[in-house]
């Protein structure tokens, strides 16, 4: 048996509905949690077409497997493992150089 692909399924107002930045996060409606995207897919639009009518209504679907197991690249891409993602280095040293000395001219 495959491993389930959890996705969450919720809504609420939104200021613009072309963004997801939801106006009143306490009173989010959510659907619930389904192990595949089609079925979380169904619900979505379920819910959504419910609130046709109201277009300050925004439902989504969150894909909760992928932020349970990133993948290495995401990993290392997180702000708060990207210090540990490559170890620290220590600072080259300049080279010392030596002055070249002057030359005088032969000049008199």
């Amino acid at each position: 048996m495959s491993k389930p692909l959890l996705h969450l399924v919720f809504g609420g107002r939104v200021a613009d509905p072309r963004q997801a930045d939801f106006v009143d996060v306490g009173n989010l409606h959510v659907v619930g949690i389904f192990p595949n995207y089609a079925t979380a897919l169904k619900a979505w639009r379920g819910a959504s077409q419910a609130r046709v009518d109201e277009a300050d209504w925004k439902y989504v679907v969150v894909h909760i497997h992928r932020l349970l197991e990133p993948t290495p690249l995401q990993r290392m891409l997180e702000p708060d493992r990207r210090d540990q993602a490559t170890p620290p280095t220590k600072p080259k040293a300049k080279p010392k150089t030596k002055k070249k000395a002057k030359k005088r001219s032969s000049r008199r």
